[in-house]
């Protein structure tokens, strides 16, 4: 049933491209899904510290049905000018819902936590995310980088860099399916200080190091590992935390359909962290139907592509922080270094 798509990247789901940007001072950045076409979209946010733009559209009661692009971004609250940026950018190619003889970008957005990072924040009047914003679509492509790049630049989760990951899987229906998580969590991606994901049954290949599960299982894989306890490597304060991601598939999705794929897509958050959905997280799924395979799922097959949302969102999460590359001024190691 598991098989990855070409690029193993979410852009496998046709009709989307994906644009970094980041800034190396303050060490956070901006990613932004674009939308072909105008896209079916839902979202959920489980997360106690959420921080977002125009979601309360997306709801399946409320009238606006499509969108055209989706923005994850660092910088707390200040990182919601990123949408911004993305708008300005797709009104220059007269791309939005046309409203009166205007046409208006619809552009969710979201942001993680990602201030205390080592980085320096003193940027002035204005922050740097509408300017990051409009770099990443100009960025946007199908191929792209995972790891320290984007809204993942200055991401980190309990004792490990963060970081940006993606990931794809091509069903039995032809129906392809692709996640992207910028994944700054406070709780550990790993079993207790291992080497080993917790995502580990998942995995498709070696994509994230194919160590499987640890044999046995380490003492302090119980423990309550918590980015603003770790003294060992350096706390974080409480609050500093988050993982934002987009779940998106080709099939032919109504609005309440795109909801439960976002709401299906939080499973993959408990099987890749632990502890997740915190009062000190804003964990939050966009999900984005394009259609473009015209495949219409029945009952049974969307049992099949809701299971798998789950899966793929576990996968990009541990590929993020597998690809993490260091930089200077990091607070926490890379998952390589361990």
């Amino acid at each position: 049933m598991f098989r990855a798509g070409p690029r193993n990247l979410i852009t496998d789901v046709a009709g989307l491209s994906v644009g970094n940007a980041a800034d190396a001072r303050p060490k956070s950045g901006v990613t932004v899904v674009l939308c072909d076409e105008p896209s079916v979209a839902g979202v959920q946010v489980l997360g106690g510290a959420p921080g977002t733009r125009e979601t309360d559209l997306l709801e399946p009661q409320n009238s606006i049905a499509v969108i055209h692009a989706v923005v994850l971004s660092g910088g707390s609250a200040f990182g919601l000018d990123a949408a911004s940026g993305v708008q300005a950018a797709l009104r220059e190619r007269n791309i939005g819902v046309e409203v009166g003889g205007f046409r208006v970008p619809i552009v969710p957005a979201a942001i993680l936590f990602d201030l205390p990072n080592g980085g320096d924040k003193d940027w002035g009047r204005y922050p740097p995310y509408r300017e990051l914003g409009y770099e990443a679509v100009q960025a946007a492509a199908a191929d792209f980088p995972i790891g320290t790049v984007g809204a993942g630049t200055g991401a980190l989760t309990s004792g490990l860099k963060g970081g940006l990951g993606s990931a794809s899987t091509v069903l039995d229906s032809g129906v392809t399916i692709g996640a992207l998580a910028a994944v700054n969590p406070t709780g550990s991606v790993t079993v207790g200080r291992s080497r080993h994901f917790w995502a580990a049954p998942f995995e498709i290949g070696d994509e994230f190091g194919g160590l499987g599960y640890p044999d046995p299982i380490p003492e302090d894989a119980r423990k309550i590992l918590l980015k603003y306890r770790d003294r060992r490597v350096g706390a974080q304060p409480e609050g500093s935390s988050t993982t934002i991601a987009v779940i998106a598939t080709d099939a032919v999705l109504t609005k309440a359909a795109a909801k439960r794929l976002a709401i299906s897509a939080h499973d993959g958050f408990a099987r890749a962290i632990w502890p997740t959905h915190t009062p000190a997280d804003g964990d939050l799924v966009f999900a984005l139907a394009t259609g473009r395979s015209g495949i219409e799922l029945g009952a049974d097959a969307a049992i099949d592509l809701y299971a798998t949302a789950g899966a793929t969102m576990a996968r990009a999460i541990s590929r993020g922080i597998y690809a993490a590359t260091p930089a200077d001024g990091d607070l926490f190691p890379v998952w390589s270094s361990r």
